[in-house]
């Protein structure tokens, strides 16, 4: 049983050993253990503490993007109906002028027609007039070829005029 049993002798030597490698250990380990481990954790700490103002910062980047997002579409519709009120103009305008402008060429070739109305009855009557004299001179032509007709026109023309 001696080999079960231990000796008070061991077990002071035992303890004084442990005491000694207890002190020593919280002298010279302990504290940089101890002071490496608060480090970290001051670490890891300041770590989630970046980490949550990083995902604060993006939400609020996110709602300012989405922000500006709507702006800039509201921005796009605005333009669009502009654009479009312009383009109406633009059309409206350039109807407007279509119709004056065809109001404009269809007066004046109406005029155009009225003036080669007119041109083409004074040339019908002018040739009307031509026809008329030359029908007239050789009427007379052939009625006065012989001198009795002469004479006899001559003396009617005097009983015409003696009777106005």
């Amino acid at each position: 049983m001696d080999l079960v049993t231990p000796g008070v002798g061991l077990i002071f030597w035992t303890a004084l050993t442990f005491v000694v490698v207890l002190v020593i250990l919280r002298r010279f380990a302990w504290k940089p253990i101890l002071g490496a481990l608060d480090e970290r954790e001051k670490t890891i700490a300041d770590s989630l503490a970046a980490a949550e103002k990083a995902k604060e910062e993006m939400a609020a980047l996110n709602a300012q993007n989405q922000k500006l997002l709507q702006e800039a579409i509201a921005e796009r519709e605005k333009i669009l109906r502009e654009a479009k009120a312009v383009a109406d103009r633009f059309v409206n305008e350039a109807k407007e002028k279509a119709i004056e402008e065809s109001n404009r060429i269809i007066a004046s070739a109406q005029e155009a027609i009225r003036n080669e109305k007119q041109a083409a009855m004074t040339e019908v009557r002018n040739q009307v007039a031509n026809l008329s004299l030359t029908i007239a001179e050789k009427l007379l032509k052939n009625e006065l070829s012989n001198k009795n007709a002469q004479i006899e026109l001559a003396k009617s023309f005097m009983n015409e005029i003696k009777a106005n």
